[in-house]
């Protein structure tokens, strides 16, 4: 008498198994690459860029909500928290518009192969601190 290919007792792995269908790797077989911390960075980024585009929001409207409202909320974004907050919020924008770019040109093909990828990562870290200093190095300026 033969197995049955599934069985609702089994837990989803065994089933995988006994299906013969290939398993998802788990991450620990993967060996850690510059393009694969690009990537997970870019979402990470993402996440940031929307929450720092809301907070920037709130602070445009605590200046419609009245001029005691808008003071309080410049008093926070003068702090170091608020400070702190607003280049992390920059810094990620920036990084995000970067890697944004470096997708776009995978998109269309170029600099898609290993040694590419390789060396457009290290572009996008380059061209990310420039912007990144630059930026901050205006803003403080205009401070």
């Amino acid at each position: 008498m033969s197995e049955p290919r599934f069985s609702p007792h089994l837990a989803p792995y065994d089933n995988q198994l006994r299906r013969g269908r290939p398993l998802s790797p788990h991450l620990q077989v993967y060996r850690f690459a510059l393009t694969m911390f690009l990537s997970i960075t870019h979402r990470v980024t993402g996440v940031g860029v929307v929450l720092g585009t809301v907070m920037v929001m709130v602070w445009l409207g605590t200046a419609a909500a009245g001029p005691e409202t808008y003071a309080a909320a410049q008093g926070f974004f003068g702090s170091w928290v608020g400070v702190f907050l607003i280049l992390a919020w920059s810094a990620a924008t920036l990084y995000h518009l970067a890697s944004g770019i470096r997708f776009l040109m995978w998109d269309i093909g170029k600099g898609f192969g290993v040694e590419g990828a390789r060396r457009s990562g290290i572009v996008l870290a380059v061209v990310w601190a420039v912007l990144t200093a630059v930026v901050w190095a205006i803003g403080f300026a205009a401070w």
